[in-house]
């Protein structure tokens, strides 16, 4: 084999092992990017969800202080009725 065979087999082999080291190390730092999208997707899903709960807890509430405000209302009425007789 001559010299520049060898230097060229040499160089080739240099340069498939620097693109493969590149292709993986990219390929790790994709994969660990993802699974940090993942966990803040995870996050602000459960945000969501939280919020949907809570929006549920004040509809409910809501209600509660209207039936209470015109029970309030209609004790009110009725006392007024009272001291008019």
């Amino acid at each position: 084999m001559t010299d520049q065979i060898l230097i060229a087999l040499i160089s080739f082999a240099g340069t498939l092992a620097g693109s493969l080291a590149g292709i993986f190390t990219a390929s790790r730092l994709s994969n660990y990017r993802i699974e940090q999208l993942e966990k803040k997707v995870d996050k602000h899903n459960n945000l969501v969800e939280r919020v949907y709960l809570i929006e549920q807890h004040e509809a409910v509430n809501d209600n509660k202080i209207k039936t209470a405000e015109h029970r309030i209302a209609d004790l009110e009425n009725e006392q007024n009725k009272e001291r008019k007789i």
